[in-house]
This record gives C-alpha cells, structure tokens and sequence, in this order.
C-alpha cells in the first residue's frame, strides 16, 4: 500500500491530488520502497488483529440486520445528543450503551488511531491500551513496536521518536464523515466508519506533500465494563469523490492550519 494506507487496510479505490506546476512541498512523492514498508506494517497489523477476531468469535456475536433495509434520511442526520461523560486522557470515554453510542465510540476511535500519536510509542500504546480490549491490545502492541521501526520513520521523514524535522510540521487526521451500523447487539457492534484523511509532510523542503485520503474503517466492537471496545478494525480503500479544483495552499498555511484548528468529539 501507499502512505495513503498508512492507517491500515487495503481496496481498490485510489484518490489523487493533481500534479501542480509549483508543487509547495517538493519535486517528488513517495518511492516504491515506502509504499512495501507500509504494506508490511498494515499486513502485521490486520493479520493480528484478524486473529484476534477469530479468537473472540462465540455466541454473542451480532447478528447482521437485513440489507433490504435501506438507511433513511434521518438514520444519517446528526442528533445532537451528547456522545460521552468524560475522557481517559486524549481518548473520549463513557459512550452510551445502545447503538448510537457504538457509532459515536466508533468514530472518535477512528479519530485516535488516525493521529500522530500512533507514530511515537508511548502515546501509541496509551492509545490502543485506551481503546481496544485489553487482550487485542497485548497482541497488537508487540507486532506495531516492530512494524514502527526507526527505518520505517525515516522514509517518512521522521526520527526515531516519531518526530519531525525542525521546521516541518507532520500531518496525519482522519476526519469522519459518517457512520454505518452493520450490526448491533447489547454485547457487540460492527460499526462502519467512511472517512477523509490528510496524510504528509508540511514544510519547506518536504518532498511529501499534505494530501487527501477517502476510506472506510469498519470495527468490531465489544462492550466491556461500561464502555465500547474494539476487538478487531480492517480498512478499505473509498467511496472518494471527484477531487474538488482548489489551489493547494503552500507549506506555511498548511502547518498554521494544522496547528491552530483543532479536532472534535464525533458525536452520532
């Protein structure tokens, strides 16, 4: 896969920025050589977790709705209800118990693990110790630490801590755009996450370029204690619309918007 791949999964569905006469970024995108780097680390991931999946099958597993039930108009409307009570450190926490809970926990979930912080260990394990179940997170931490090599972090122009260069801005969000139930019980939910995301380096000598990304994130949810949990997550590649035809912004806006525009809590 491509760095576009970066938060996992594979499809067929492929989004490109036009080629700029004055690209602000740099010259060049990604080499060959990056792209087979991502696709182990998102092999290692998806093959464990997989596994994971398979371990955890047993008879409370949710049972898919009909698919001649078409979604309406209002099942996608926002609600305006409040998605959580509180949060665990940068994770949000306490979503409802019914399946607008899970659609909400699902989308900030997505939001978490599309952030730089999964490109630095210690806030990457926070993070997957924070959200998934505490066996799926034993099972994933291990197989990441190596799949987050400090080679791997050099090709994406970053040290071995996870760091940018001086001066550059790394930029990685995944931005939701809406929620799929694909099955719902009070002890499991498959909740389908379709998303945009940026992706790249901002800076002045960057020869990776900030871009767009379409996917959908699917995860298995289990409830645990008085939250959501994930079990297991896989990716895919799309639906991506038609690229707009907006200017890209130069390296500066893009490193002041990232830093001076914050995220949200997804509410369903």
């Amino acid at each position: 896969m491509s760095n576009d791949d970066q938060y996992g999964g594979t499809g067929q569905t492929r989004t490109r920025l036009p080629d700029s006469p004055a690209d602000p970024y740099g010259p060049t995108r990604r080499t060959p050589r990056t792209s087979r780097s991502l696709i182990t680390v998102v092999g290692v991931v998806v093959l464990l977790i997989a596994a994971i999946a398979f371990a955890n099958q047993g008879p409370d597993a949710p049972t898919s709705p009909s698919k001649d039930n078409a979604p309406t108009t209002s099942s996608t409307a926002a609600t305006g209800t409040s998605p959580v009570t509180g949060k665990n450190g940068a994770i949000p926490k306490g979503f409802a118990h019914d399946e607008q809970g899970a659609q909400s926990a699902a989308a900030n979930y997505a939001v978490a693990l599309g952030s730089d912080g999964m490109f630095r260990k210690n806030t990457r394990h926070a993070l997957v110790d924070g959200i998934y179940t505490s066996d799926a997170a034993n099972r994933l931490k291990g197989p990441q630490d190596e799949a987050y090599s400090a080679a791997f972090l050099a090709q994406l122009g970053l040290d071995a801590n996870g760091n940018p260069p001086q001066g550059n801005t790394f930029v990685t969000r995944a931005v939701p755009i809406g929620t799929r139930v694909e099955s719902y019980t009070p002890t499991g939910a498959k909740i389908a996450v379709w998303y945009t995301g940026l992706i790249g380096m901002s800076g002045t000598k960057s020869t990776d370029p900030v871009r767009t990304l379409w996917k959908t994130w699917t995860f298995e949810l289990t409830w645990v204690g008085e939250d959501w949990k994930i079990v297991t997550d896989t990716q895919q590649d799309g639906p991506a619309p038609v690229p707009g035809d907006n200017a890209a912004a130069t390296s500066d806006d893009i490193s002041k918007a990232v830093k001076e525009f914050g995220g949200f809590t997804y509410a369903r």
